[in-house]
C-alpha cells in the first residue's frame, strides 16, 4: 500500500509487533467463522454474502449526501482539498459525526472529462490523501489523469480524517523493538505486555473512535464522497487493503459500480489465523526470490553462486539470533540499536518491491560485515513511518484499529500461538515465528470486532477487474483468484512476477490492460496473463 514505488506496503502487511493487525487482515472482513479458534480457511459456501443496503438514502443520512465540497488549496500545487462529515455511528446517525479529509487533482484533458476516479493505496492506515499527492495525481498514466479529476479520501481514523491515536513517539519506539521471538516465559510475558500498552493507549487517547471505524464504515463514507463529487457510478483503483475496501463497497452498492480496479486483491472469506498464514507463506515465496537473486551478486552477504535459498534463510535466521542476543549500533540520533525486530521489520519491508533488493543487499552488508545497523533501521522505519525527529504516522494505529474490529483475532492466548507455531515456521522458516506472535495483538484490543469472515458476491455490478501477483508477498495471488470467484462480475488479470501489486509497477501489459479498461469500460479478456 504505500505511495511510492519501493517499499510499498500493503498494509496488510507484515512484521514485528505491528504486523499483527497487519496479517490479521490487512484488510479485514467479516463473515461467519470464529477465527480464535479456527485454523484453516471457513467454507465459502457455508458464509453469508455481504448483503447489499437499500437503494434509497435513508431519509437521516440525506443531509449528508447532500453535502458539497468546498474546495481550497491544499499548498500542493494543482491539488485541492475540502472536508466531508459522515455519521460516527451509521446505525445512530444523530449520535455523532467524523470528518473527510479529500483532495483532488482535476483533468488535465484533453478528451471527455469522465468523472472522478478515487484511489486507495492499501493499509489499513494508508493515507489516500497522501498518495494521491505524492504519487497518484501526478504518476498515473497521462491518459487517465487526463480524462478524470484524480479523488482521495483518507478513510474515518486515517491521517487527516481524525485519526486514531495510540502512544508517543518514544513508546512506539519501544513497542517497535519488543521481541517477537520470545525464548522463555519472561519474553512471552513482555511481549503481551506490550500487546497490552498498545492496546490501552489506544482506548484512552481514540476511545469513541475505535468502534466505528470498520472497513463497512468507510465504503459507506466512498458512497457519500461519491455522492458529494456529483458522481453516479464510483469509479475505483485500490491496492492491498484497498481491494478490501472497494469489494465491499461493491457488495454494499452494486448498483452504483463504475470501473474497479482491485489490485494486490484481499479474500474476504478468510478468518484472521488462515489469511495470517497465507501471508506469512507469501512472505516466503518473496524471500526465495530475493535470496535467488541474490545470490547472484558479488555484494550478497548471504552465500554465494552455489547457496541454495534454504542456506540463505538459515544465515538471515543466524544473523537475527545474534542480533537478538547482541543488537549493533545503528546511528540512531536517540539511541536505537538494531536488534531483531527492528532488522526483520527491515527485510520484510524490502519484499514489497523487488527494487529494493538491492537496497537491501548494502543494509545487510553493513549490518552484517561492519557491524553497521542504519541500513537496516532505515529500511524500518520507513516501514513504520517514522521520521527523523522520531515522531510516528498514525498508519500503524489506524491499521491496528481496523484489523481488530473487522475479524475476530487470530488468536485467543500465548498458548494458542505455541501450538500454531509448528504450521507457521513450515510456512515460512525464515519469519514464521515471528509472525506467529505478531498475530496475537488483537486478543488484547479493547473494543470487540464487528465483523466475521464473509463472501462478497456484489450481484448484478458492471464488471470489476481484479489483480493478482504470482508472487506477491503481502496478498498472495490465491487471494485474487478467490475473490475473483466471489464476486458475480470479476475478471482476473495475471501479473506474472514478484512485488507487492502490479499497475504502475513497469508490465506494459498490465498497465495498458488496466488503462483501457479505465477509459473504454472494456475488462481485459479472461484469463489474461501478463510478464
Amino acid at each position: 500500500m504505500h505511495t511510492r514505488r519501493t517499499l510499498r506496503r500493503s498494509r496488510i502487511a507484515a512484521g514485528v509487533l505491528a504486523a499483527a493487525a497487519l496479517l490479521v487482515a490487512g484488510c479485514s472482513d467479516g463473515g461467519s467463522t470464529n477465527t480464535a479458534s479456527t485454523n484453516t480457511a471457513s467454507t465459502t459456501t457455508a458464509q453469508a454474502a455481504l448483503a447489499p443496503l437499500p437503494q434509497a438514502t435513508p431519509s437521516a443520512l440525506a443531509s449528508y449526501y447532500g453535502q458539497k465540497p468546498v474546495w481550497r488549496s491544499c499548498g500542493v500545487p494543482g491539488f485541492q482539498c475540502a472536508t466531508l462529515k459522515a455519521p460516527l455511528d451509521y446505525a445512530h446517525p444523530e449520535s455523532g459525526q467524523v470528518r473527510l479529509a479529500v483532495a483532488r487533482k482535476k483533468a488535465t484533458g484533453p478528451g471527455k472529462p469522465l468523472g472522478s476516479l478515487l484511489v486507495n493505496p492499501g493499509g489499513p492506515g494508508g493515507s489516500a490523501v497522501g498518495y494521491l499527492q505524492e504519487y497518484a495525481g501526478i504518476g498515473y498514466p497521462a491518459q487517465v489523469r487526463a480524462r478524470y479529476d484524480m479523488v482521495a479520501v483518507d478513510p474515518r481514523g486515517v491521517a487527516r480524517s481524525e485519526p486514531v491515536e495510540c502512544l508517543e513517539g518514544r513508546q512506539m519506539d519501544a513497542y517497535t523493538q519488543t521481541d517477537v521471538t520470545p525464548d522463555d516465559q519472561e519474553e512471552t510475558d513482555e511481549l503481551v505486555a506490550a500487546y497490552k500498552k498498545f492496546a490501552e493507549g489506544c482506548g484512552a487517547r481514540s476511545a469513541k473512535l475505535l468502534r466505528h471505524v470498520s472497513t463497512v464504515e468507510a465504503a459507506r463514507d466512498m458512497d457519500i464522497v461519491r455522492a458529494a463529487l456529483g458522481d453516479r457510478k464510483l469509479t475505483y483503483v485500490g491496492a492491498s487493503y484497498g481491494t478490501y475496501l472497494g469489494a465491499t463497497y461493491a457488495g454494499l452498492y452494486p448498483d452504483r459500480v463504475g470501473r474497479l480496479v482491485l489490485d494486490g486483491a484481499m479474500d474476504p472469506s478468510l478468518p484472521a489465523r488462515r489469511m495470517n498464514l497465507d501471508q506469512t507463506a507469501g512472505f516466503e515465496t518473496a524471500f526465495q526470490s530475493f535470496a535467488k537473486d541474490c545470490v547472484k551478486h558479488a555484494d550478497c552477504p548471504l552465500g554465494g553462486p552455489r547457496t541454495t535459498p534454504q542456506q540463505v534463510g538459515d544465515h538471515l535466521k543466524a544473523f537475527f539470533r545474534k542480533l537478538d542476543a547482541h543488537p549493533i549500533p545503528a546511528g540512531d540520533a536517540d539511541g536505537r540499536k538494531l536488534g531483531e525486530a527492528l532488522a526483520t521489520t527491515g527485510v520484510i519491508a524490502a519484499m514489497y518491491d523487488e527494487a529494493a533488493w538491492e537496497q537491501l543487499r548494502e543494509a545487510l552488508t553493513s549490518a552484517m560485515k561492519q557491524n553497521d545497523g542504519a541500513g537496516l533501521l532505515s529500511l524500518s522505519d520507513s516501514y513504520y513511518e517514522r521520521d527523523s525527529g522520531g515522531r510516528y504516522a498514525n498508519l500503524m494505529f489506524a491499521n491496528a484499529a481496523v484489523n481488530c474490529l473487522d475479524l475476530p483475532p487470530a488468536f485467543d492466548s500465548p498458548q494458542q500461538v505455541e501450538k500454531a507455531l509448528p504450521a507457521f515456521e513450515k510456512a515460512s522458516p525464515v519469519f514464521g515465528v515471528g509472525l506467529a506472535w505478531s498475530s496475537l495483538n488483537c486478543a488484547y484490543w479493547p473494543v470487540r470486532a464487528t465483523g466475521e469472515p464473509h463472501r462478497i458476491k456484489a450481484a448484478g455490478a458492471a464488471p470489476i477487474v481484479v489483480v493478482g501477483t504470482t508472487r506477491d508477498p503481502a496478498t498472495p495471488y490465491r487471494w485474487a483468484q478467490s475473490l475473483t470467484r466471489q464476486l458475480s462480475s470479476a475478471r482476473l488479470l495475471t501479473y506474472v512476477g514478484d512485488g507487492h501489486t502490479a499497475y504502475g509497477r513497469g508490465s506494459t501489459c498490465i498497465d495498458s490492460a488496466i488503462n483501457t479498461y479505465l477509459l473504454h469500460g472494456t475488462p481485459p479478456p479472461a484469463g489474461k496473463r501478463c510478464s
